[in-house]
């Protein structure tokens, strides 16, 4: 038995066709799940029963499985910015803010411009609730930052 190419040649070791990657494979050293809510909302005549998300946890990937780096990547999608409410707050800061977006359950620090917000709490993966340092008067970025790298809602919030 021979590996051959199309054309009918015979492939030799040397001579495989493959190229070096830059999306090294990588080796599960610990059993990997994943949470979803108790109920999805399939059975007939229930829509949710309000059981918190985490409730089932599910094997994704099992200790010594064998995955690409890109595989892995897809795993921690970027944080987005829908809303900032309220959007205004006085200069002396102290105001509680709620964040909606997604995947901001990974987030690890919020800044508005360049000063870190305080009393960080993750509600879910959608909502967050921050509050606001004392800045000076005007519009401040809002940027919410994890593991994936820093997301901005330009102008997101205004000291008045």
């Amino acid at each position: 038995m021979g590996l051959y190419n199309a054309a009918g040649a015979r492939i030799t070791k040397a001579g495989f066709p493959a190229a070096a990657t830059s999306d090294p494979e990588m080796r599960v050293t610990a059993d990997v799940y994943s949470t979803r809510a108790h109920d999805i909302g399939n059975r007939p005549n229930v829509s949710n029963d309000a059981v918190p998300e985490g409730s089932i946890k599910t094997i994704l990937f099992r200790a010594g499985a064998i995955l690409r780096q890109s595989q892995i990547d897809k795993l921690f999608p970027p944080a987005t910015i829908a809303t900032v409410t309220p959007a205004t707050g006085p200069v002396a800061g102290g105001t509680v803010v709620t964040i909606t977006g997604t995947n901001l359950d990974g987030v690890a620090d919020v800044k508005f411009g360049t000063t870190a917000g305080t009393n960080l709490k993750i509600h879910s993966a959608t909502r967050i609730e921050v509050t606001t340092p004392a800045l000076s008067a005007g519009a401040k970025d809002v940027n919410v930052g994890d593991e994936v790298g820093t997301v901005t809602k330009t102008g997101g919030f205004t000291y008045v």
